[in-house]
């Protein structure tokens, strides 16, 4: 590559090419139907490792590996973070659900190479209003960062679509939300964490372009409190430092001539 398409290269988010790009969608099917049947089986008196158990299975009988599964020694298949843990939280057989808890399921997979990562946030059984309003405004807010995704943005676009996403989200609820602060998305293909990283705030008209077959994780995380997190000493489980819950949602999207194209649907 010469000196000028390299500089090139380094100013737009990394792009796939169509038959690339269903490689990841398929990618995505596996994600996307694996936090089916979690969600399906999460119910008062499951655990949070029974949950990580499934969704292995899903992956596995469709070919596909997990991603997360050893990952920088990370030791399940998905994360599964619970009221006040917002990300990386580790399955556990002594973490049993119970009425009102709000779940977040992170997962990833890789099919002939290609990467699909996302996550959701639902209760079990009914939530408290306030909850449901946390996840529905994390999803409205990455709903407006998926409208961004299009040719001749630049990369804070995506971000500044998610936050103002969020404040749109607080006015249609009636309360504000906390953006976690230092986690966001990234690039994603036959890695699951690429640059570039994605902040879910911030001002627009800054970073890399995007372009047809440009690929970003997008994945805001929103609490009822603070954006402050603190790590435990499983030095993987994120927090809230106030105790207050979080909502974590996520699609792997692309760039095309289209509009925006969600790779992890089923």
């Amino acid at each position: 590559m010469n000196p000028l398409a390299r500089l090139r290269s380094r100013k737009v988010v990394p792009q796939r090419s169509a038959g690339e790009l269903a490689a990841m969608a398929a990618a995505g099917a596996v994600v996307a139907a694996a936090l089916q049947a979690v969600q399906a089986a999460a119910v008062t008196g499951s655990s949070t490792l029974g949950l990580d158990q499934i969704a292995e299975s899903v992956i596995r009988e469709a070919g596909a590996t997990p991603s997360f599964l050893g990952y920088h020694g990370y030791p399940a298949s998905i994360c599964a973070s619970v009221n006040d843990r917002v990300v990386h939280g580790i399955p556990s057989a002594a973490e049993i659900l119970g009425p009102g808890d709000l779940v977040s399921i992170d997962c990833g997979a890789i099919l002939d190479g290609w990467h699909g990562d996302a996550a959701i946030t639902f209760g079990v059984g009914a939530l408290d209003p306030v909850d449901e309003a946390l996840s529905a405004a994390t999803r409205e807010s990455l709903q407006a960062g998926i409208a961004a995704m299009i040719p001749g943005n630049r990369l804070t676009d995506v971000s500044h679509a998610i936050e103002t996403g969020t404040r749109v989200a607080e006015a249609r609820h009636g309360r504000s939300f906390g953006i976690v602060e230092g986690y966001g998305g990234h690039g994603i293909g036959r890695q699951m964490h690429m640059d570039p990283f994605l902040p879910n705030e911030g001002s627009p008209g800054r970073g890399p372009l995007l372009a047809v077959g440009s690929v970003l994780a997008i994945e805001p995380m929103l609490t009822l409190g603070t954006g402050k997190t603190k790590v435990l000493d499983d030095d993987w489980t994120v927090t809230t430092t106030d105790g207050s819950r979080a909502a974590h949602w996520e699609h792997t999207v692309a760039v095309t001539e289209d509009g925006p194209r969600i790779l992890t649907m089923r």
